[in-house]
């Protein structure tokens, strides 16, 4: 029976595997950019004009010259005429002159000679006729010879967004290899960019192998399991912002699996052979991953629970990975290896995965060289009677135990817990991070 390799740890056996892809994809494609949330850009994005393209309010008030409101106190306010009101969506048509102001609101357009804007509740609006008397800011404008108490100072540039302090003409506003978040859809559209150049989704072909596994809408026969490993990888794909290609279903043959991990490996850009990875007679995947061409096997068993049959490899620059059969032991290493693969064929510039600090409920063993996931379900630490603490979040971590084959006890967990190759275990009580499925 063949032995496995040298078992490597996670962190090294993924920067291998990295270092022998050609990458990243240099196709794109032109789509909308109201629907490439998750796509990375595939060149740098300039803005065709500043933002904004006109000097504007930032709040409700009275555009002024910041020189007319020094000084002014509730006690000793500063007086101005109010000469109009700055529509929106259209041209400031006024020019503020000394002791001058016009009533303005959140995005107007500041008008000529005003530098600065007063927020409405630092003001009060006079009726200067024979007897002065307060005013409400929706008659003012119906009211003769109207006056601005000034009760705060404002300098220059206050209450106001001047042209380009967003972005200037010309300036990098999407950089290539960025993720696109709706922040980055917003940005587009209020530069006008309704179309963006996005990386075209890496095609991962996905090949399960096996004489048990049958499709999942099949009746089970005896000693038959249903493919589970092809749709969460699938879907897995998908998150990371891949498109997967199902091969479906290849017998225990070394010849039907070479021959179909071939043609996925000519039509796609990386391969995962899922079963089928262990040190079994039965077991070909490594000796078809040898066939498909240099380097071949890079790395046959990782120092890892679960998940130590993976096999990671290349052939011509692009990725090829054997995954255990078992469901948790599959998705938990395609996080591992297959997420990582995805973002460098995509070239996004690198994103940390999504964690969070819990307070651990139980002991948990561990080999001492060898890294574990177990996954966990979150529960708020008010939920449990035992004692919350400093440093510990607002989370506890429980620990869900089930074997490598029990796909749902992977389905009720709400994250992963690592526990490092250099400790023999954690301590309940213990603050751990977790990362978030």
């Amino acid at each position: 029976m063949p032995e496995f390799l040298t078992l490597l740890p996670p962190d090294e056996a993924r920067a291998l595997l990295l270092a022998h892809l050609t990458a990243p994809i240099a196709d794109s494609v032109t789509i909308d950019s109201a629907l490439a949330l998750g796509r990375v850009t595939a060149h740098d994005i300039l803005a065709p004009h500043p933002l904004p393209e006109f000097p504007r309010s930032t709040v409700d008030g009275f555009a002024v010259r910041a020189a007319d409101t020094f000084g002014a106190s509730d006690s000793l306010p500063a007086y101005l005429t109010l000469i109009g009101e700055i529509p929106m969506g259209a041209p400031a048509a006024l020019t503020i002159g000394p002791a001058q102001c016009a009533s303005i609101h959140t995005g107007g357009m500041l008008p000529v000679g005003a530098d600065a804007v007063v927020m409405l509740e630092y003001t009060q609006i006079i009726n200067h006729g024979e007897h002065k008397e307060q005013i409400s800011v929706d008659s003012v404008h119906s009211v003769a010879n109207p006056e601005i108490e000034i009760l705060r100072p404002v300098a220059a540039g206050d209450g106001i967004i001047a042209i380009g302090e967003d972005v200037t003409a010309g300036q990098i506003v999407i950089p290539c290899g960025t993720i696109i978040r709706e922040a980055e859809i917003g940005g587009l559209m209020a530069l006008g960019l309704t179309s963006v150049d996005v990386v075209r989704k890496p095609r991962v072909g996905l090949i399960s192998s096996g004489d048990e596994v049958v499709e999942p809408g099949h009746p089970l026969g005896a000693g038959q399991v249903r493919d589970v490993n092809a749709y969460t990888l699938s879907a897995l794909i998908t998150r990371g912002g891949g498109e997967s290609i199902r091969y479906g279903i290849v017998r225990d043959d070394f010849s039907a699996l070479q021959t179909m991990a071939q043609k996925a490996l000519t039509e796609c850009d990386a391969v995962i052979i899922s079963a089928g990875s262990s040190a079994s007679t039965r077991d070909m995947t490594a000796d078809v991953i040898r066939s498909l061409g240099a380097p071949g096997v890079l790395v046959h068993g990782i120092n890892t629970r679960p998940g130590k049959p993976t096999i990671l490899g290349a052939a011509n620059g692009r990725a090829l990975i054997g995954l255990p059969g078992n469901p948790v032991s599959a998705l938990v290493n395609g996080y591992l290896f297959l997420l990582p693969v995805i973002e460098k064929l995509l070239g996004a510039s690198p994103r940390p995965r999504a964690t969070i600090q819990a307070r651990l409920t139980i002991n948990l063993a561990s080999q001492a060289g060898r890294e574990d996931w177990w996954p966990v379900k979150l529960i708020p630490q008010s939920s449990l009677p035992l004692g919350g603490g400093a440093g510990g979040g607002v989370y506890f971590a429980e620990p869900i135990f089930g074997k490598s084959n029990l796909i749902f006890s992977l389905a009720a967990a709400d994250g992963l817990l690592r526990i490092p190759p250099d400790a023999t275990g954690l301590s309940a009580g213990e603050v751990v991070e977790v990362m978030l499925l």
